[in-house]
């Protein structure tokens, strides 16, 4: 409950401020988040990326005036979908959503069979750590043949856990906290 309530605060703070701010700044700070959100999350999945570029190519998908830096498709990939996610913030999360942000997360990358939808190889998805020679499993996902079954009670746990949703024990209903929280551990179980 602590950790919510700080969530809250602090979004709470940034609403406030961006208040105050003309609209350059507004959007300078919008661009921030965006960029910091996405350079973050693409370097705990092994991706580094740099912060000029993925602000730059932000900018572009705005049609804001940018340095025209050169993003990598990478780059171009997760800043598109950052920005499609901003202007979509308040639309219902759906399949086809999830697999278009797949294919431009994946933007560039030869190395994946699937992209653009759920996985379908034979071998486990699996959390690891450790060297090669003695690794340790943290979490094995669901064979790829379970996984439509799985997204199937995500998008229910979804819907039901929403402010209007239909959840009959209160505890389940989710504050947009709980929810945020709840949906990357969903998708990490299940990608």
């Amino acid at each position: 409950m602590r950790a919510e309530a700080l969530f809250a605060e602090g979004a709470g703070v940034v609403v406030g401020a961006s208040k105050h701010l003309s609209d350059d700044e507004r959007a300078s700070l919008t661009i921030e988040l965006m960029s910091h959100e996405a350079v973050d999350t693409s370097a705990i999945e092994g991706e580094p990326l740099d912060r000029d570029s993925v602000q730059s190519s932000i900018r572009r998908h705005l049609g804001l005036h940018s340095d025209h830096r050169r993003a990598s498709p990478a780059e171009a990939g997760i800043a598109e979908m950052m920005v499609d996610l901003y202007g979509h913030s308040a639309a219902p999360l759906a399949e086809a959503v999830l697999f278009r942000w797949h294919r431009l997360i994946t933007n560039g990358r030869t190395d994946l069979k699937d992209i653009g939808r759920y996985r379908t190889h034979d071998d486990p998805m699996q959390i690891v750590s450790g060297p090669l020679h003695a690794p340790k499993v943290h979490f094995e996902a669901p064979p790829s043949a379970e996984v439509p079954n799985e997204m199937v009670r995500f998008w229910r746990w979804l819907e039901r856990s929403a402010p209007n949703g239909i959840a009959v024990n209160r505890r389940l209903k989710g504050t947009p906290y709980r929810r945020a929280k709840g949906t990357p551990l969903w998708g990490s179980g299940l990608q």
